[in-house]
């Protein structure tokens, strides 16, 4: 299990992976900082690949807020992704310069900065080679800073970004096992728009698009259909891995509950990894000049 991990953050995507991507959005792009117009406070928690000993698991809590009329945004991400004995801790802070283009869109530039902690408790290791001295130096870091960018533009009918969240690439540690280990950059594209149906329903098509060295060009393709701007269900296909169900509610104003699960169909099936579960709730801290009346979609 061991090597399976070391080899996860060596060669594949090493920032944590969300299905409820649209909630992670200030961990993917800095520039959406302040885009929802309220302080917006959001926690995630997955459970990727349930079953599997020493299967990720990944938790985050963002929060970010607008200032000087809107067109600057601020935001603050703390993450805790965990694989095998592997434990990466972080923090980044996110500043976005907002520039009102027309009267329905906004051009968001932004910058990222912060740093991670990367550990890996070698010593509880089972090996069938014992007192394998690739094995006896855990790996207890310190802190990796990091900088990344990102663009965001959004009207109230659909949206696109394009972002970098890490520039650096760090090596992540000194023992024999590690030394190879590095960060790698992350590119990311997304976008979406909605369609009012009609007085009822809304339909929320949005992508991401994923790539790093290492791993293929990876897509999540997702599709939501609102009901009376309280409850939405929805579905996603992520390229060569999984496909998703989605649940949505918005139980009073300012809350946003979600659920998600995926059902793998790589060659990791979902006999062996029994899916994956992930929780989100949001809660938005609306003024008393503002008032959310209906959700923002994004």
């Amino acid at each position: 299990m061991a090597v399976f991990c070391l080899q996860t953050i060596a060669h594949a995507q090493q920032d944590p992976q969300y299905s409820q991507y649209m909630f992670n959005t200030l961990a993917i792009n800095p520039a959406y900082a302040g885009s929802r117009d309220v302080l917006s406070v959001t926690m995630l928690h997955r459970r990727q690949w349930t079953s599997v000993a020493g299967a990720p698991k990944s938790t985050t809590i963002s929060a970010d807020l607008p200032l000087l009329n809107e067109k600057v945004g601020l935001g603050m991400l703390v993450y805790n992704d965990q694989i095998g004995v592997l434990q990466n801790n972080a923090v980044y802070f996110s500043y976005a310069q907002r520039i009102r283009l027309t009267k329905a869109g906004t051009l968001s530039l932004g910058l990222t900065g912060g740093g991670s902690f990367f550990t890996a408790d070698l010593n509880s290791v089972s090996t069938t080679t014992p007192g394998d001295n690739v094995f006896a130096t855990n790996v207890n870091n310190k802190l990796k800073p990091n900088i990344g960018a990102g663009v965001y533009y959004t009207t109230d009918r659909w949206y696109l970004g394009g972002s970098m969240p890490r520039v650096f690439t760090n090596s992540l540690g000194k023992s024999d096992i590690a030394k190879q280990a590095s960060e790698f950059r992350h590119y990311f594209l997304m976008g979406g728009f909605v369609s009012h149906l009609n007085s009822i329903m809304v339909l929320k098509p949005s992508f991401i698009g994923k790539a790093v060295s290492g791993a293929p060009l990876q897509f999540d393709l997702n599709l939501n259909l609102w009901f009376y701007d309280k409850i939405s269900i929805g579905g996603s296909y992520r390229t060569g891995d999984a496909v998703l169900g989605m649940l949505e509610l918005i139980p009073a104003q300012g809350w946003r509950l979600g659920y998600a699960y995926d059902f793998t169909i790589s060659r990791l099936s979902n006999n062996l990894t029994a899916g994956s579960h992930e929780i989100m709730l949001r809660y938005e801290f609306a003024s008393s000049t503002v008032k959310i009346l209906s959700p923002r979609y994004f």
